[in-house]
């Protein structure tokens, strides 16, 4: 792989490294994510071919202190910035 060359982005990425669904190589690079053509700079998870993203909670927190996840429906496109 050259220096250039960036992977392709999976339909369903997270930024969690515990989840089976996060791509180390993916955030090498900056990405970007439009829900309904509005760009989201809090993304956590994204499914694509679902349409949805994660974002994470302004207070709720899990039993580990991570912020709880909120689900937002709508046409997702992700794109290297």
């Amino acid at each position: 792989m050259s220096d250039n060359a960036k992977p392709e982005l999976p339909d369903h990425l997270s930024g969690n490294p515990r989840s089976p669904h996060h791509v180390a190589e993916c955030f090498e690079h900056q990405i970007g994510i439009r829900l309904n053509g509005k760009e989201r700079t809090d993304v956590e998870e994204y499914c694509i071919s679902e349409g949805w993203v994660k974002i994470p909670s302004p207070k709720a927190k899990d039993r580990w202190g991570q912020p709880m996840l909120i689900k937002l429906k709508g046409t997702v496109e992700a794109y290297y910035v």
